[in-house]
């Protein structure tokens, strides 16, 4: 039934002329194999006479012999321990509890390191642990490893010591002090009590100094409204999981809106349960994760988000604020009467960065008494200042900044007028910068000092009021750092070391030890109270909103966020959750203002997608060469476009790509008045849209709604194949090509991964990077089809709710020129489509079509349901890449492992630092897949075989399923009944990919519902 709905993953596919898509799908190997490379001279090879029997010593089994030294592993000498650290068992893994936070992104997280190398982020579970590793978290180990940080302290672009740079430091302080002249310490949002005391003291000690907080995306519009309210300036937090109807006016909740963090309890209230799930309204500009998830999405205008705001807090509340007639009008009323007759199981966010637009959101939700909106444990990031930040930028300007400390911060950047506050740092009497990196700012400044990374560094952070988190060093520093804690201790005369003082002021319900062991603690609070607002005049306010043109939307994408993390490969490599594209920025705009605008994109031969360039003119400032993306689901009269691209300085030249959005950002507003026009050229994306597709193959994505799922059998909503045996249907699982081997004894190992759940997050994807060291291969390879991910997130869109609603709009066309345009309306489903997201990995066949035809039995399938890979025996035949349907196999086309064309993280010493040991590098000519994280489930066994004991539900874990913050991904042992993924597989909505063809994965899917 709905299961056969028509899904695309690219615009291109539904042209059904389109010579280009038919070529991929008869050609998985869009490149040709470069035989030259392998066997030597191609012209002496054309003119040779080969025989059958010589030729398959070339390409048989013995291929390993004629690609030579190329596909040789390279020899690694081990060095023992002179005195092995007591803490420290060779091949066994140590765990420390931390917390990431860079004033962006804020999380509490494990720290899996060996022989005293951190190599992995994983999610910290204990109780009172909210905040999980998203994507650039998880990326975060790899920058510990960046060869570009600074190394030590410079004074004026020189290398100094810190006790020259600490002496100059406190003689500007001192010399500001006497001359009653302006000391500001300008840092990012640090979320941290010791700091802020530390800070605190630095300022009492110095009554001409000041902070400044700035964040490079600002919240500041909410962080005001709040405090209006609640008397403090913080953030609401939500619980997703008590809200049966949810509305989002341009809000990304599942993205970084407002930190993020909330996949987990909105993912509760997705799956269903007992019949029921939330709904979930999304009013909203660029297509983004949350409105990916949306039952029903409207893209709208921000203009006319604000008229919604308003038209909604009048339904709610009761108010008599009148609004005008508006686009959407009509869905944004049934939305607000849904909310209200929910009551306190419904919750309005909002992501417009105007105050009056804050103040209404705090006003329905009050109104609603929502049980998912938390004003008590409020959220203590994202505290940017704009008025303070402003001010600064004026008082710069003037020449009365004396002395400027900054830290965690990159304005030269990430200022819309970067140069000129560049220019105005140069009327300081002293300008100091700590960071990691010697960027735009540590260029501008008298003094850069090489600030640690996280994972070197003690400090303390209170995300959410009521919870305080440690982090711990898990290294020693790897250079020569200075904390700016150490610094601030050091300007008010304290002697104690970072680590003493936080560790003197702690008193709680935790001992010290277990404090640092558990690395969070929950403290009991309660809401506060502010002077109070005028929630009607500030819709009054709204109501008379008027569009002003076309409207450019800044926002952060999934996979780089602020720009922090620009230099590390794995984020540059992550395929963008929406428009699979990596490597880049671009504009997003709807399919009919890229016609009117004469903007195109286009496939090239072998699957390329190239586009044009635009420039962008907001209020005089022009951007120009700006690649341009037509994104199905814009809303007309608007354009995307993503933060934290362009930077240059203390990047290696492959990832100085994209452009400035900063630039574009005035006033800190994330939407702007802009004008687009068509540049020359054209530009060539590196997107992953028509590479390795699916789409025809049957039921690739199942899903229904929850009417049916609650009044049908299952057996019409998941529809199971049928084949043919002795002339009549039977199902398909129950035929075998082969005999089965008895696997009810020992662990079987599944995977279940529900559709509803996932939200695109990419987590799992950086964490597959991390444990099995999945190599960079660059944008010109990933353009050319030759991505290394083990997994990939498959993106899909489709115009109808259902393939009975397919019918329903074919049946209803009269005669001939009104079916035509139907028709052709539903094959370009670009101005509002539904997505779904499709995590796809080595499915681990029972019955592999990879296994049979491998000549040297490099591929084989292990009695715990896992496909194994030899990679000693492999030489490269690419038969089961070719026998594979689920395209999942990566060929290694060149050796990435310390080789000048890959210069990633693994061509240097210090970023190969960040390599498993416990999982092979791979060689030049080999094909690698995942593995369902052998390494991981055979530790698990051992420890448990160690201490005497059978394995309990959830110890079995994979890279993947154990970064999945939203409980998409469940994998464990099918042979233990009592488990959860043993009842999954089980499950009504359970099906296998591709179930037809009888290859019997095991991983299971579960058909997506929609509310």
């Amino acid at each position: 039934m709905s299961s056969n709905k028509k899904y695309w993953k690219s615009v291109e596919e539904l042209n059904e002329n389109s010579s280009i898509v038919e070529t991929l799908r008869n050609n998985e190997f869009v490149e040709e194999i470069p035989t030259d490379e392998f066997l030597g001279d191609a012209a002496s090879l054309a003119s040779s006479n080969t025989t059958r029997r010589d030729f398959l010593k070339y390409v048989g089994f013995s291929t390993a012999a004629a690609t030579l030294a190329a596909c040789e592993g390279p020899v690694h000498k081990s060095i023992p321990y002179v005195v092995q650290p007591e803490e420290i068992i060779p091949g066994v893994a140590d765990y420390y509890a931390t917390s990431f936070s860079d004033g962006f992104d804020f999380a509490n997280v494990l720290v899996k390191t060996r022989e005293g190398r951190p190599i992995k982020i994983e999610n910290n579970k204990i109780e009172g642990a909210n905040f999980h590793a998203n994507a650039r978290v998880h990326a975060s180990v790899l920058s510990l490893y960046d060869s570009l940080r600074l190394k030590n302290v410079k004074i004026a672009g020189k290398d100094a010591s810190w006790n020259e740079a600490n002496s100059k430091i406190k003689e500007s302080v001192a010399d500001a002090k006497a001359k009653g002249a302006k000391v500001v310490l300008l840092t990012n949002t640090t979320a941290s009590p010791s700091t802020d005391r530390l800070i605190g003291q630095f300022l009492a000690q110095n009554p001409n100094a000041k902070h400044v907080v700035y964040d490079a995306v600002s919240s500041s519009e909410a962080l005001d409204a709040f405090q209006m309210v609640y008397g403090e300036r913080a953030l609401a937090e939500y619980d997703f999981s008590k809200a049966n109807v949810i509305v989002s006016v341009g809000a990304d909740f599942l993205g970084d809106w407002q930190g993020g963090n909330y996949d987990a309890g909105y993912a509760q209230g997705r799956i269903p349960q007992n019949g029921k799930m939330s709904r979930h309204f999304q009013f909203e500009s660029n297509m983004t994760l949350s409105g990916a998830a949306a039952d029903k999405r409207v893209p709208m205008t921000v203009a006319t988000q604000k008229l919604a705001l308003v038209k909604i807090y009048s339904i709610v509340t009761g108010a008599a604020v009148a609004v005008g007639k508006f686009d959407g009008e009509a869905e944004v009323i049934k939305a607000a009467q849904q909310l209200k007759a929910a009551g306190a199981k419904g919750v309005l966010v909002s992501g417009i960065e105007d105050k009056n637009a804050q103040l209404l959101v705090l006003a329905i939700n009050r109104a609603l008494t929502s049980e998912a909106f938390n004003p008590a444990n409020s959220r203590q990031i994202r505290k940017g200042n704009t008025a303070e930040v402003k001010q600064l930028i004026a008082d710069l300007k003037a020449g009365a900044v004396h002395t400027l400390i900054m830290s965690g911060v990159n304005p030269v950047y990430s200022m819309p007028n970067g140069k000129e506050f560049a220019e105005a740092l140069k009327k300081t009497k002293l300008s100091v910068s700590f960071t990691m990196k010697e960027d735009e700012t540590a260029l501008s400044s008298t003094i850069a000092v090489a600030a640690p990374h996280y994972l070197e560094s003690w400090g303390d952070v209170s995300i959410v009021k009521g919870q305080y988190a440690i982090t711990q060093p898990t290294i020693r520093p790897l250079f020569s750092t200075v904390q700016f804690q150490d610094a601030l201790l050091s300007w008010t005369g304290n002697v104690q070391t970072y680590y003493d003082y936080i560790r003197s002021s702690w008193s709680g319900a935790k001992s010290w030890n277990q404090l640092v062991h558990d690395g969070v603690v929950s403290m009991e609070v309660g809401a506060g109270a502010g002077t109070g607002a005028d929630f009607n005049a500030a819709a009054t306010v709204l109501a008379g909103t008027k569009s002003t043109g076309t409207e450019l939307i800044l926002y952060t994408k999934t996979g780089m966020g602020d720009g922090q993390q620009a230099n590390n490969p794995w984020l540059q490599e992550f395929p963008d959750p929406i428009t699979r594209a990596s490597w880049d920025n671009y504009l997003t705009v709807s399919k009919s203002d890229a016609q009117a605008w004469g903007l195109e994109n286009w496939n090239v031969a072998n699957g390329g997608l190239n586009g044009s360039l635009a420039t962008l003119t907001v209020n005089g400032v022009k951007l120009e060469n700006v690649p341009v993306m037509i994104q199905p689901g814009q809303a007309k009269g608007t354009v995307g476009l993503a933060l934290g691209y362009g930077r240059k300085a203390s990047l290696k030249e492959e990832m100085q790509v994209g452009v400035n959005a900063y630039a574009l950002y005035q006033g800190f507003n994330n939407v702007q008045t802009v004008t687009v026009a068509k540049a020359d050229g054209e530009h060539e994306f590196a997107c992953v849209q028509l590479q390795k597709t699916l789409m025809g193959r049957g039921d690739i994505i199942k899903e229904t709604s929850l009417e049916i799922f609650n009044t049908k059998d299952a057996a019409e909503w998941n529809i199971m194949p049928v084949v043919s045996l002795d002339h009549k249907e039977v199902p398909a699982k129950s035929v075998d090509l082969w005999e089965s081997f008895d696997r009810s004894i020992g662990h079987h190992f599944n995977l279940s991964i529900d559709l509803n759940a996932c939200t695109g997050c990419g987590a799992c994807v950086i964490a597959c990077h991390a444990e099995n060291n999945v190599p960079v291969v660059g944008k010109s390879e990933v353009r050319r089809s030759r991505d290394m991910h083990w997994l990939r997130i498959d993106r899909y869109y489709s115009s109808e709710t259902t393939f009975a609603g397919d019918n329903k709009v074919k049946g209803e066309s009269d005669g001939l020129i009104d079916t035509i345009s139907t028709l052709s309306g539903m094959e370009d489903p670009s101005e509002n489509p539904q997505v779904a997201f499709q995590p796809v990995m080595c499915q681990h066949c029972n019955h592999a079509p990879c296994e049979t035809v491998c000549p040297v039995a490099a591929t084989s399938h292990g009695r715990q349901g896992q496909n194994q890979m030899a990679y000693n025996r492999c030489v490269g035949t690419r038969y089961c890449a070719n026998n594979c349907p689920y395209k999942v196999r990566r060929f290694n086309w060149f050796l990435y492992n310390q080789n000048d064309e890959f210069d990633f993280h693994m061509n240097d010493d210090l970023g190969r630092m960040v390599i498993n040991p416990d999982v092979n590098v791979r060689s030049r000519g080999v094909m690698e897949k995942c593995s369902m994280c052998i390494q991981m489930t055979q530790a698990t066994i051992l420890k448990a075989k160690n201490e005497g004991r059978e394995v309990k539900d959830g110890e079995f874990q994979t890279a993947c399923s154990s970064a999945c913050t939203s409980g998409a991904m469940i994998f464990g042992d099918v042979n233990d009944k009592d488990s959860k993924v043993a009842k999954l597989v089980e499950d009504s909505r359970a099906y296998h990919l591709l179930e037809h063809i009888g290859t019997k994965p095991n991983v299971v899917y579960q058909v997506k519902v929609r509310n």
